[in-house]
């Protein structure tokens, strides 16, 4: 079945004046001949991305634009007609959000993000900005604890609302972020908690003693880039020690314990210090306060 909006593997039929006719289901969709190369020949199968031109005629492309149906990517606004916002996503024919799909004015050249999508009615694609409204609320194959892929959404005054493995949405919790994100980025995160109106909430870190590991070796890394010692231990301000580890200051404790039951470091009255023998790499003039400057 065609696919809209897509992309697609159709049969090279005939060749014309103006391109090539591809076959499919939907009928003969024209590949106009500025996609066609020389080496394309009747009876080949070519991959095409499909959608509908200025006319609402199917028409394929060897273009590659942003996002197909279901995606979601940031798009830059590019002009704003009466009905709604015209995004730029790689293609001859811009992807239009209406009105009636956008949180907020769109201004060019800005980018927003959008959800591609496809109307069956119209058979069209068009964009929207209403992302969680778009995103898949049956969770039921997810699971606390299992590793997901985030798109960085928003950022809000509780926390940082994220796409979930390009299908659902979630928050991040600022108390469960010790570092640095921002709108757009891209990351791998967690679920801590599957509520049952279908909010998701995240975490960066791999829930339980599992976690543990990984923030043992980012300690010991700032360890031995500071040159072996750090003036932090379980008395510092949880500010100081998310500033300096980007981690919480119970994961810290946690992981400074296991370090020292390892014998890896030492805990000084002042600071944790790694073990003399343990391989130190020196930083001149590293100053773990200011290392983020």
């Amino acid at each position: 079945m065609l696919k809209i909006g897509q992309y697609n593997e159709l049969v090279v039929e005939s060749r014309v004046e103006f391109g090539l006719y591809l076959d499919s289901d939907a009928g003969r969709i024209l590949l106009p001949n500025k996609y066609v190369s020389e080496e394309f020949n009747i009876g080949d199968t070519l991959e095409v991305f499909i959608y509908t031109d200025s006319e609402d005629r199917l028409v394929a492309t060897t273009l590659q634009p942003k996002g197909s149906v279901g995606d979601f990517v940031f798009l830059r606004a590019k002009e704003i007609v009466s009905f709604g916002t015209f995004m730029d996503w790689g293609l001859e024919k811009d992807l239009l959000v209406p009105k009636s799909e956008q949180q907020e004015k769109m201004l060019p050249p800005r980018e927003y993000l959008i959800k591609i999508c496809f109307d069956e009615g119209t058979g069209r694609v068009y964009g929207t900005a209403k992302i969680s409204t778009h995103c898949d609320k049956n969770t039921q194959d997810l699971a606390a604890g299992q590793q997901v892929d985030l798109l960085i959404h928003s950022l809000t005054e509780i926390g940082i609302m994220a796409v979930v493995d390009n299908r659902y949405f979630g928050m991040l919790y600022k108390s469960e972020t010790y570092q640095d994100l921002s709108v757009g980025d891209r990351c791998k995160g967690y679920i801590m908690r599957l509520r049952e109106d279908s909010k998701i909430d995240l975490t960066l870190k791999e829930p339980g003693y599992s976690s543990v590991k990984g923030s043992g070796e980012t300690i010991v890394d700032i360890l031995t880039a500071a040159g072996g010692f750090i003036p932090c231990h379980d008395k510092s301000s949880p500010q100081e020690i998310k500033e300096i580890f980007s981690m919480s200051k119970k994961e810290f404790k946690r992981a400074v314990g296991g370090l020292f039951k390892r014998g890896v470091l030492t805990l000084e009255k002042d600071g944790i210090r790694l073990k003399q023998g343990e391989k130190v790499k020196k930083v001149e003039k590293f100053n773990p306060w200011n290392s983020k400057s």
